[in-house]
């Protein structure tokens, strides 16, 4: 037990001693550096001009913007990634297994629907983000697990050539099965940054993100805006030159789909 606090606690002061050496003023030039182990980070509940917003815009590297459908800033935003040169995909409300109605927003794929409206809703749902490249799911837990719901939503991945990044919000999801099965390109999440909002949280996370990124060729990342939003993208943003030297190399999340 005092081994793996200790272990826990070097790690953390690894990213505290190695991030701030890095001047502030420099992170806006930074470049990623060539590396063997690709790292995509994808930014999710853009759409409602939530907290870190603007933050998350300027992160210096490649990411994705999951921008969610139907909602005052979406097209704002996904056009405001878009000019950036940042990767858009539809952060598309689906069901959970437990959670409130107003979490998902307009427009949510429900379990309870028929084929012909989760249809119509995931058609709407694209249309209604600027430059979408592929779908994410925003919660899910009961969609994704469920294998009817799912075969439409990534029958319509495949009409439009889009990718689908799962997530995770559950180990019963079936998108891994049935995207194979059915020739869609998908690929899923490996960590959430700030599943809970504190600070000291995300920090921890980073530490799991800098091993996650040694250990394989590649890592998929996910954050918010939103309540952690500053918080987390602070956060990335001191671990660009951490992750770098570790080899990381921030790529979009479409190069790492299969």
């Amino acid at each position: 037990m005092r081994r793996k606090w200790w272990a826990s606690v070097a790690g953390w002061l690894c990213l505290c001693v190695i991030i701030p050496a890095t001047a502030a003023g420099q992170y806006k030039s930074i470049e990623p550096a060539a590396g063997t182990k690709q790292i995509a980070v994808v930014i999710d509940d853009f759409g409602n001009g939530q907290a870190g917003t603007d933050q998350m815009m300027e992160l210096p590297i490649p990411f994705v913007a999951a921008v969610m459908p139907f909602l005052p800033t979406t097209k704002r935003d996904a056009e405001w990634a878009h000019k950036l040169g940042k990767e858009v995909i539809v952060h598309l409300p689906m069901e959970p297994r437990n959670g409130k109605p107003e979490w998902l927003g307009p427009g949510a794929i429900s379990t309870r629907l028929p084929d012909d409206e989760i249809r119509r809703r995931v058609i709407a749902a694209i249309e209604d983000v600027p430059h979408a490249v592929g779908i994410n799911n925003h919660m899910g837990s009961k969609a994704t697990s469920d294998e009817r719901v799912m075969r439409i939503v990534l029958t319509v991945c495949k009409e439009r050539n889009l990718y689908f990044l799962d997530s995770r919000t559950t180990d019963k999801s079936v998108i891994g099965k049935l995207a194979k099965e059915m020739g869609v390109r998908t690929a899923e999440n490996n960590l959430f940054m700030d599943d809970t909002y504190t600070r000291s949280h995300i920090l921890k996370q980073a530490v799991k993100l800098q091993k996650l990124v040694r250990d394989n060729d590649s890592t998929i990342v996910i954050g918010h805006v939103g309540p952690p939003g500053k918080h987390t993208s602070e956060i990335l943003k001191q671990s660009i030159p951490t992750l770098q030297q570790l080899g990381g190399h921030f790529v979009p999340a479409s190069q790492l789909m299969k």
